[in-house]
């Protein structure tokens, strides 16, 4: 059973504050090359700025905070990128676990990770195993994911779990299976870089999400920055399919 239900099934409480909010960090290449630097110092730089944007959550009361890290599609980049992407996970794996730890950060990893040297899997299952006692802040990377594929394991796994069963599936019978089932949907999404799209990202799960888009390259999405979103957040009205007018009854009831 999904801890949390479907917007299209309930109507969520909206909060001043977030309470989930879902990052694609773009834009780490081009603040390099800006410098004159290789893509990879981008990336290195990006490594920090996840440092700061979490302890801005933890500063502002966002419970979940999900990072698209590594697309299933990034494996189309030139392999000494790709290489170096992966000697990067494993360095911040190793060096942030106990930070995290020590400030009350629950760290999980979704997408497939098959696909990863066992020397990353056996990172990623002793940094979740670490982390999983906490719950002051819960901070997912999607690495080597992508919302298509989100889909289909949780349709795979449904069909698995009931093998009798042939029609009338419904979103509470898949939901348990998604890799997001232990969180609420988000309720702000975020895309630094300047892009306007969603990119495989979520795909169920941004359904009724706030977006964000800036052209802010990742690497300098700071504070500021990261409060103008939530601010863009405050002014939305979450109708979740109701009108205005029945917003404004639900208020003075």
């Amino acid at each position: 059973m999904a801890l949390f239900t479907s917007s299209t099934r309930q109507v969520p409480t909206a909060a001043a504050v977030p309470r989930h909010v879902a990052i694609i960090m773009d834009g780490n290449g081009r603040w390099a090359k800006k410098r004159f630097m290789p893509r990879f110092s981008g990336h290195a730089k990006g490594v920090e700025m996840v440092r700061k944007t979490v302890r801005s959550c933890l500063e502002r009361g966002v419970e979940y905070l999900t990072l698209f890290a590594f697309s299933s599609e990034n494996w189309r980049r030139p392999q000494e990128e790709v290489s170096l992407l992966m000697q990067l996970f494993v360095k911040a794996l190793r060096q942030e676990v106990d930070k995290l730890d020590r400030n009350g950060v629950r760290l999980r990893i979704i997408g497939d990770l098959s696909h990863f040297e066992e020397r990353l899997q056996e990172l990623i299952r002793s940094a979740e195993a670490r982390t999983a006692g906490n719950s002051r802040l819960q901070l997912t990377i999607a690495a080597n994911y992508g919302g298509r594929w989100d889909i289909m394991q949780a349709v795979n796994a449904m069909l698995v779990a009931q093998p009798d069963k042939r029609a009338g599936w419904n979103e509470a019978e898949l939901e348990p299976f998604l890799s997001m089932a232990f969180a609420p949907e988000p309720d702000l999404f975020v895309r630094t870089g300047g892009e306007e799209r969603i990119s495989n990202f979520l795909l169920w799960q941004l359904a009724y999400t706030e977006l964000y888009f800036t052209g802010t390259l990742w690497p300098e999405f700071d504070r500021a920055e990261f409060d103008l979103a939530i601010a863009s957040y405050q002014q939305r009205e979450r109708r979740f399919g109701r009108t205005s007018e029945q917003l404004v009854g639900d208020a003075n009831a």
